[in-house]
């Protein structure tokens, strides 16, 4: 038998069929303007209050030298940072200065479905020239995120960050309160890339050329991925060959800062507001306590470094002495760094340490052990021997099916699992305040992440999302059940849910099982969460990398009303 490709071993007329199914947005066509507009400021304001405005126009952006057209909020990147009070009620007046429709959605809130601004399920959108009023009362607190659900403008800088006050004390002290706001700058329009990543989806791995002579592997290893006609550090599909990652809106290179007097407890608010990468996390010679993950407090642990995938926010507690320090987010890929300084005064610089190399895939990743093999095969043959249920639909949006993957919700993410030091992962995790429901699932839901590397498609079991032939998940009202994801490809997916949020099966007490409203499934791995269905309406479900959600990785869950 020829050996398997996760580019390329099945293909059939249905693709283009299921590809012209798709809406306009998924299929990559670009409906605003690029020219004019007015430059584009980098950094944040703030805005808090009962009644908050908000524009989102385009114009310029200038990022290092490098030229780009942009999607701001308020002329900003990101756009203003929204304070809020939990018990509070707010009106967020958004108009769209765009020549097309825009939209925003507030990541992790506890929203109405109608007010979670994803058009097509849960409102029209927003149209030129329009105000969209969004109401409703805040029922929460923590750190949380804002972004477009139209279109790519996430790309363009359509996001910004989000902060709710507790009604009562924090659990944690800390003298004072930043945000790092993660992400990246192309000048390449959004579009130009999906297009690349559907002709190629290895356009933008420089690493591949030379990789098999710069790592230590096996002469089977190296057999084995010449045979899969990929290399072992095809890690992430947009790296730094086009990308500068930034910090708050500013690239490695333009200084920026945050201000401390040595001694003082400090709380950084992470957010991973990237479209498509995950960053490894860490400040040399600085130890962190992680407080909240996605905006819901923890159990404090203190960690040396920690992964954040895509769209996922963490609060940490440092308290730094010296008299800098640099904080460094490594992109998974390792093709590129956002960098910020702590600095007890203006202009203090510590060290940015050198790159470390590129991780490399293993058999795991693959969901096999070495010597388990993959064979080409036809969509029976594949459905029989690799044992998938029957409602994963085989056919042209699959190339690759994971044999025998194992829950890794230990894992630390790629890059992390040999270093020396401590890494977070979420069998780490503990809810801080004991969960309100904690009943026995009802269910077992098992979904299968699933793609087509080479066509760039990707599903949950197999299925490309279309908003014409939609099939909601369905949830009862109240219906207790747990999920389980099966990430069938080679790639880590960081997995959202809107409305709600879900706690981790990670072997905490159903009491304290960490709540989220994001989770990465490794490669070739599993990972479970239980749900409590209590947010009546239709919501997206999707994975959070922008260009896998277009290449069709979302789905509908529908709870119905009481």
């Amino acid at each position: 038998m020829s050996p398997i490709s996760r580019r390329g071993f099945v293909r059939a007329a249905g693709a283009a069929a299921g590809f012209a199914a798709m809406p306009a947005w998924a299929q990559g066509h670009s409906l605003h303007a690029t020219k004019g507009g007015t430059p584009i400021r980098v950094g944040f304001d703030e805005v808090r209050g009962a009644v908050i405005d908000l524009a989102v126009g385009h114009g310029p952006r200038m990022v290092q030298g490098r030229k780009g057209h942009g999607v701001a909020v308020n002329g900003s990147v990101p756009g203003p940072l929204i304070r809020l009070r939990e018990g509070q009620n707010v009106r967020l007046n958004v108009t769209n200065h765009l020549s097309e429709d825009t939209s925003i959605h507030w990541h992790g809130l506890l929203v109405p479905f109608h007010m979670d601004g994803v058009p097509g399920i849960s409102f029209p959108g927003i149209a030129p020239g329009q105000t969209f009023a969004y109401e409703f009362p805040v029922r929460q607190s923590g750190t949380y995120w804002y972004h477009s659900h139209s279109g790519l403008q996430e790309q363009q800088g359509h996001y910004g960050p989000l902060v709710i006050d507790p009604a009562g004390a924090e659990p944690a002290e800390y003298d004072r309160d930043y945000i790092l706001l993660l992400s990246e700058f192309t000048p390449l329009h959004p579009h130009r890339i999906m297009d690349r990543l559907r002709k190629g989806e290895g356009y933008f791995n420089y690493q591949q050329t030379a990789w098999a002579d710069d790592y230590p592997l096996s002469a089977a290893d190296r057999r084995m991925w010449a045979e899969m006609r990929m290399p072992a550090t095809d890690i992430a599909d947009v790296t730094g060959s086009t990308y500068t990652y930034l910090a708050n809106g500013r690239g490695p290179k333009e200084g920026m800062e945050f201000a401390f007097n040595p001694g003082e407890r400090i709380r950084l608010r992470v957010i991973n507001g990237a479209a498509q990468t995950f960053f490894n996390l860490r400040i040399p010679g600085l130890p962190m306590t992680v407080i909240a993950s996605d905006g819901q407090n923890v159990a404090p642990v203190e960690v040396d470094e920690f992964q954040i995938g895509t769209a996922e926010t963490y609060d940490i507690i440092i308290q730094p002495t010296a008299e800098a320090y640099t904080i460094v987010a490594e992109s998974m890929d390792r093709s590129g760094l956002a960098i910020a300084t702590l600095a007890s005064r203006p202009g203090a610089r510590a060290a940015i340490p050198p790159p470390r190399k590129p991780p490399l895939l293993d058999m795991g990743d693959m969901g096999m052990n070495h010597g388990d093999g993959a064979h080409s095969m036809d969509g029976m043959k594949m459905r029989d021997t690799l044992l998938l249920p029957p409602d994963v639909t085989v056919g042209p949006g699959i190339d690759m099916v994971s044999m025998a993957p194992v829950d890794k919700l230990g894992d630390p993410g790629l890059g992390l699992r040999d270093v020396e030091h401590r890494v977070l992962n979420y069998r780490m995790l503990a809810a801080l305040e004991p969960n309100a429901d904690t009943r026995e699932p009802s269910r077992l839901l098992e979904l299968h992440l699933t793609g087509n590397m080479e066509r760039y498609m990707w599903s949950f079991d197999g299925e490309m999302y279309s908003a014409v032939h939609d099939k909601p998940i369905r949830f009862a009202h109240d219906e207790r059940v747990r999920v389980k994801l099966v990430n069938n490809t080679m790639m880590a997916h960081p997995i959202h849910l809107h409305g709600m949020f879900f706690t981790l099966v990670n072997g905490e007490s159903p009491a304290h099982q960490p709540r989220k409203s994001v989770v990465i499934v490794q490669p070739g791995a599993s990972a479970q969460f239980d749900l409590t269905a209590d947010a009546p309406g239709d919501w997206a479900f999707h994975c959070h990398l922008l260009y896998h959600m277009h290449g069709g990785m979302m789905q509908t869950v529908t709870v119905m009303g009481p």
